[in-house]
């Protein structure tokens, strides 16, 4: 397996307390509605369609979530962009559940885990989760720490409105005059 930049890794599978030490994130949007939406949006988590909707550069070892595969995040342009590498800690794709968690590699600027899941209610409602903790890991995320969260919340919140639209999920949106 691969070297990952923190101890806890997996945390983000239960519902219990995160890890002690780390900046806490758990965010939770209904983004729908129905089997179909469900599958659409796990869909759009899992072959990293969601993560690239947003405007964020990724590249991963496989297509598709999985444990082990290799994932490295960019954000920003040129060479001033930021480089993340990380690696899948753990997946699923159950009838009610969909998503993946990812952790934090050496050269990542912050150390932690985050979990990008669907769900489906069983009154049919679809919710998006993110789970997440994080430490700065490198001098310039530690100079501005207090900012990583508020980030990170608005990331979160657009991957939950990228999810809302289908064009995203890979389906066509309402066609012109229809919506």
């Amino acid at each position: 397996m691969n070297r990952f930049s923190y101890p806890e890794v997996g945390a983000t599978a239960s519902d219990g307390p995160l890890p002690a030490g780390y900046h806490h994130l758990r965010h939770r949007a209904r983004i729908g509605a129905g089997r179909e939406e469900f599958a659409a949006a796990g869909e759009a988590i899992m072959t990293w369609r969601m993560h690239r909707a947003v405007g964020v550069g990724v590249s991963a070892s496989a297509p598709r979530a999985a444990p082990g595969v290799l994932v490295t995040v960019v954000l920003g342009r040129g060479r001033l962009a930021l480089t993340a590498p990380c690696a899948v800690v753990r997946a699923v794709e159950g009838p009610t559940r969909i998503g993946f968690a990812y952790g934090t590699l050496p050269g990542h600027p912050e150390r932690g885990e985050e979990c990008f899941e669907v769900e489906l209610d069983p009154d049919g409602q679809v919710w998006f989760t993110v789970t997440a903790f994080s430490r700065p890991a490198r001098w310039f995320t530690r100079a501005v720490s207090p900012l990583v969260p508020v980030f990170q919340r608005l990331y979160v919140r657009r991957c939950a409105r990228v999810l809302r639209r289908p064009a995203a999920r890979g389906r066509p949106g309402p066609g012109p005059g229809t919506g």
